[in-house]
C-alpha cells in the first residue's frame, strides 16, 4: 500500500515536471479520489505540450475510417477475444477481394479517408481452410493478400491503409511499407506470466510472447514505419507490469522514433470467452494508467484511448488524464473487436471534446509529423509510391486531413524503367557544409540531434558491458599452433587483445598459416566499382557517402552510363565489375536486373559482383516475393555473385548504434545462406573499430564460420578498418577515431585463425590502410589485396586518405616490398581465362 506521503512526493514531482522514477510512476499508479484529480493538472499540462509540438494547440485528433476485417482466423488463443473464430463459422476464411471493395468504396463515399486492416495472425499456420485458401488464390501467405488488398484499395478508392496484421519481421514490415502509410500492433502487456502460465490470457498464443512483440516495435522503427502500439489494461497483469509495458514502449520510442501513438485500452469482458467473468477495469485505475502514461511518454507521442469503450460522461476525464487522440472512428463499420461497443458520431465527439475547452480536428492514418516529414521533408517515414496518395489527403499546413478532401482511387505502381539519367557518377559532399563548427550536423541529416542522447545511450551500455577476461595469451598460442581453428572463445579473445611481443608472435603464426593455405603470392582481381546511385534512406551513421533525392549532390546513373563504364573496365583488362549503390526507394521492380543486364549486355563474359545482403533484402520485400525468388531472377540475369557487405558487426546492439534502419544480423545471415544455397557465392565482411569491442569481433568470426559449415559458400573475408573523419557517429563523439594498427594486425591475424579451414582467403583493404598498412597486415596473416577498383566513392567519401584506384603495377609493388609475387585471380579465386587482362 502506498504511504500518503509518497503519494505527496510523487504529486509534488508530478506538479513540478521533474522526471518521474519507476517508483514514483508505480506510486502514481494508484491514485485515486482527490490524488488521480490531482494527477490530472500535470497530465494535462502535458498533453497541451504533445499537441503545441505536433502543431495543432488545443486540438484533438481522430481518424475517418472503415474497418476491413479481412480475416478473422487466427493461429493465437487470446482468453478475451471475440474477434477470432473457427473457419465453419465463416463463410470464407477470407474476404473476397470484392468484399474488401465494397466496404472500402461505402467509406470512400461516407468521407472517410482509413482504410483499417485488422486480422487473426497468420491462421494459415492453425487452419487449413486459410491455407487452402491461399493457395487456391495464388498468395503464399496471409501478408501477401494483405498486400494484394492494400494495392487494391489504394488504386480504386484512395483510402489509405493501415495496417494491423499482428506480428510482423523485418522483412514482412519493408514488404508492406509501400502500401501503407503506418501500421500497428498493440504491445498489450510485457507480462510473461500471462503469455507462459495455463489460465493466462494469452497462454497458448504464439505471438503474444512480450519479447518477440517488443521486437517488432524495434524492427517497425529500424524500416522507418509510422507505428500504433499501446497497453491492454486489466487482463490479469499486476500493476508492475503495467508500468514496464509503459517504459518498454518508451524506450522503444525513444531509440526509434516511430511510435506515433499510444494507446491505452481498458479491457471489457465479453460473452462467450475465457475471460466473460473478468471485472472490467476500474474507471479511476483506467484514468491513472493514462495519465501515468502521458506522463512518462512526454509530449513526443499521442496518447490514445478509444472513445467507444467508455461512456460518453468519461469522455472529459479521459481528456483530463492525457489523451489527445480518440483514434479511428467509422461511419460505416463497426468494432469489429468490440462489436458490443458502438462507435460515437462524430459530431457527439466533437462536442464533447469541445465541452472540455478543446476542438476535434480529422488526421490522417499517419500522424502530422510524419506526414509533413516525409512530404515536405523528405524524411523516409512513408513510402515514395504513396506520397501522391497521402497528398491528395493532407492539409500540408498542418499535416491533419485537409477538410475538403475525398478519397478518391489512383494508381500505385512500381516506378517505371530501371535508372534515369540524373548525373554523371561524380557526386561529392561538401563536408563544410554538412558539420559545423561544434561537430554536428546540420538539418540534411534528419533528427541527428535529437538523437544524441539515444546513441549515447546505446553506445555506453555497448562500452560498459561486462568483458570477458581472456586466457593466457601464451598457452592461447600454444593450442593455436596445432589447431587454430579449434580455441575457446576466451583464448580468441586473449590473442586478439595482445599487443607488443604477443602480438608479434600472433602475426607470425598466422602468417605460417597462411603460407600452408595458400602459398606466398599475393592475389588480386582487376575490376571496377561502378557507384550507379549515392541516394539512400537508411540513415547508417558512420557513412558520408549517402545522399537523399533531393539534396544537390545526388546522383543516379543511367541504364547506358552503367553500360558504358562496364565496357571500359573490360577494354582495360577487368574481369568483374562490383555494384555499389545506396537503398533508393524509387527504384523500380526491375531495376537490379535492368543493371545487371546493362553491364552483360554492354561487357559480355564479365563477372557481375553486386548487391549487398541490405539492398537484397529491401528489393525483394518491396517487390513482395521472397529472397530466393529475388536472386533467382538476377541470377539468371547474370549475377554472378554478391559481396558480404552491410555486415558491420553481426550483434544488434552495435547494428543499432551504427545504423539505425539496416536490417538485423538475423535477416543478414538469412539473406546470404539462401544466395549461397542458389549458387551465388559472396564475400564476407566486419567493419570494426567504432564502438565495438573484440569480444564483438571474436563473436562475428564465429558467426561466419558456423554459416561456412553450412554452406560453404564465402570465398574471402575482408577486415574493413572504420574510417572516422566524416562520419557522423564519430562527429556525435559516440565512436573511436577508427582502429589502431595494434587493432588492425590483430584483426586480421584473428581471422586467419579462427576461419582456418573454412574461409582461406583473407582480403587486406589498401583503399583504407594504404600501402604500409597493407604490407603488414600481409604479413600477418593476409593474402588478398582486393581489386584495382578503378572508381571507389565510399570510402573516399568517409575520408579515407588512400585513392580510389591502384594499378596493376602499383599492387606488384606493395608486395614486391615485402618479397611477395603477385597473382591475378578471378572473383572466385580461380585464374583469368587467358588473354582476360
Amino acid at each position: 500500500m502506498t504511504s500518503s506521503s509518497g503519494m505527496r512526493r510523487a504529486l509534488a514531482r508530478a506538479r513540478d515536471g521533474k522526471t518521474l522514477d519507476e517508483g514514483e510512476a508505480l506510486v502514481l499508479l494508484g491514485a485515486r479520489g482527490e490524488d488521480l484529480e490531482a494527477l490530472f493538472e500535470p497530465a494535462s499540462r502535458v498533453r497541451d505540450a504533445a499537441m503545441l509540438k505536433a502543431g495543432r494547440p488545443e486540438v484533438v485528433t481522430y481518424s475517418r475510417k472503415v474497418f476491413i476485417p479481412l480475416t478473422r482466423l487466427c493461429r493465437d488463443r487470446c482468453h478475451y477475444c471475440t474477434f477470432a473464430t473457427v473457419p465453419h463459422r465463416l463463410p470464407a476464411a477470407f474476404l473476397s477481394p470484392d468484399e474488401v471493395l465494397e466496404i472500402a468504396r461505402e467509406g470512400a463515399a461516407q468521407g472517410c479517408k482509413e482504410a483499417l486492416f485488422t486480422l487473426g495472425d497468420r491462421p494459415e499456420d492453425r487452419w487449413p481452410a486459410a491455407r487452402e485458401w491461399l493457395d487456391a488464390h495464388g498468395y503464399d501467405d496471409t501478408l501477401a493478400y494483405v498486400r494484394a488488398m492494400a494495392i487494391r484499395v489504394l488504386e480504386e478508392t484512395g483510402l489509405l491503409p493501415h495496417l494491423n496484421p499482428g506480428v510482423m519481421s523485418w522483412s514482412d514490415l519493408q514488404r508492406l511499407k509501400p502500401v501503407a502509410p503506418s501500421m500497428g500492433m498493440m504491445l498489450e502487456t510485457t507480462s510473461t506470466a500471462l503469455f507462459t502460465e495455463p489460465g493466462g490470457a494469452h497462454f497458448g498464443s504464439p505471438d503474444k510472447d512480450p519479447a518477440v512483440r517488443l521486437r517488432v516495435l524495434e524492427d517497425a522503427g529500424r524500416v522507418g514505419v509510422p507505428f500504433t502500439t499501446g497497453v491492454l489494461v486489466g487482463i490479469g497483469e499486476t500493476v508492475q507490469d503495467r508500468l514496464d509495458s509503459i517504459l518498454a514502449i518508451r524506450q522503444v520510442a525513444r531509440e526509434y522514433g516511430a511510435i506515433q501513438e499510444c494507446i491505452v485500452q481498458n479491457f471489457r469482458a465479453k460473452d462467450d470467452t475465457a475471460m466473460r467473468s473478468t471485472p472490467d477495469v476500474g474507471e479511476e485505475e483506467y484514468l491513472a494508467t493514462i495519465a501515468v502514461t502521458r506522463l512518462l511518454l512526454g509530449p513526443s507521442v499521442t496518447v490514445q484511448a478509444p472513445p467507444n469503450l467508455s461512456e460518453p460522461q468519461q469522455i472529459s476525464r479521459l481528456l483530463a488524464a492525457g489523451v489527445d487522440d480518440w483514434g479511428g472512428v467509422s461511419p460505416v463499420t463497426p468494432d469489429h473487436v468490440n462489436p458490443e461497443r458502438p462507435w460515437p458520431e462524430v459530431d457527439e465527439l466533437r462536442q464533447w471534446t469541445e465541452e472540455s475547452g478543446l476542438r476535434l480536428a480529422e488526421r490522417l492514418t499517419a500522424h502530422p509529423r510524419y506526414v509533413l516529414g516525409a512530404l515536405e521533408r523528405d524524411e523516409p517515414w512513408i513510402d515514395p509510391r504513396l506520397h501522391e496518395h497521402v497528398r491528395a489527403l493532407a492539409d500540408l499546413s498542418t499535416g491533419l486531413a485537409a477538410e475538403d478532401a475525398r478519397a478518391t482511387g489512383r494508381p500505385w505502381q512500381e516506378p517505371d524503367g530501371g535508372l534515369a539519367a540524373t548525373g554523371d557518377g561524380r557526386g561529392r559532399v561538401d563536408l563544410h557544409r554538412e558539420v559545423d563548427t561544434e561537430g554536428r550536423t546540420d538539418d540534411r541529416r534528419s533528427d541527428f540531434d535529437e538523437v544524441y542522447g539515444d546513441w549515447a545511450e546505446v553506445a555506453h551500455r555497448v562500452d560498459s558491458a561486462p568483458q570477458p577476461l581472456g586466457a593466457d595469451v601464451r598457452d592461447a598460442l600454444s593450442r593455436a599452433e596445432t589447431d587454430p581453428a579449434g580455441l575457446s572463445d576466451d583464448d580468441y579473445l586473449a590473442l586478439v587483445t595482445s599487443d607488443g611481443a604477443d602480438l608479434d608472435a600472433l602475426c607470425r603464426l598466422a602468417d605460417d598459416i597462411r603460407r600452408d593455405v595458400v602459398g606466398d603470392d599475393v592475389t588480386y582481381v582487376v575490376n571496377r566499382n561502378v557507384n550507379f546511385t549515392n541516394i539512400c534512406y537508411v540513415g547508417c551513421r558512420f557513412c558520408a557517402f549517402a545522399q537523399r533525392k533531393t539534396d544537390a549532390d545526388a546522383f543516379t546513373l543511367s541504364l547506358e552510363q552503367i553500360g558504358q563504364r562496364a565496357a571500359e573496365a573490360q577494354a582495360l583488362g577487368a574481369t568483374e565489375i562490383c555494384l555499389q549503390g545506396g537503398i533508393d526507394p524509387s527504384l523500380g521492380r526491375t531495376a537490379y536486373v535492368d543493371i545487371v543486364r546493362a553491364v552483360t549486355g554492354a561487357a559480355p563474359g564479365i563477372h557481375v559482383h553486386a548487391f549487398s545482403p541490405m539492398e537484397i533484402a529491401t528489393a525483394s520485400a518491396k517487390a513482395g516475393v521472397s529472397v530466393k525468388e529475388w536472386l533467382q531472377e538476377v541470377r539468371d540475369a547474370g549475377l554472378g555473385s554478391i559481396p558480404g557487405t552491410a555486415a558491420e558487426i553481426l550483434d544488434d546492439e552495435v547494428r543499432w548504434v551504427l545504423t539505425k534502419g539496416k536490417l538485423p544480423a538475423s535477416q543478414w545471415l538469412e539473406v546470404v545462406q539462401t544466395a549461397h544455397e542458389v549458387g551465388l557465392p559472396s564475400s564476407s565482411t566486419m567493419m570494426y573499430g567504432h564502438v565495438d569491442h573484440p569480444r564483438h569481433w571474436v563473436g562475428h568470426l564465429r558467426t561466419l564460420a558456423r554459416l561456412q559449415d553450412k554452406t560453404g559458400g564465402f570465398t574471402e573475408f575482408v577486415p574493413l578498418p572504420f574510417v572516422h573523419h566524416n562520419a557522423p557517429v564519430y562527429l556525435a563523439g559516440l565512436a573511436r577515431p577508427g582502429p589502431t594498427l595494434r587493432d588492425n594486425r590483430a584483426v586480421h591475424a584473428l581471422a586467419r585463425l579462427m576461419l582456418h579451414g573454412r574461409i582461406h582467403n583473407i582480403q587486406t583493404s589498401w583503399v583504407k590502410l594504404g600501402v604500409d598498412g597493407t604490407r603488414q597486415m600481409l604479413q600477418g596473416g593476409a593474402n588478398d589485396v582486393g581489386g584495382t577498383l578503378m572508381e571507389e566513392t565510399i570510402s573516399r567519401m568517409a575520408g579515407s586518405e588512400h585513392g580510389s584506384a591502384k594499378t596493376v603495377a602499383e599492387l606488384q609493388e606493395i608486395a614486391a616490398g615485402i618479397g611477395r609475387g603477385v597473382r591475378e585471380r578471378t572473383t572466385t579465386y580461380g585464374r583469368p581465362a587467358a588473354g582476360a587482362a
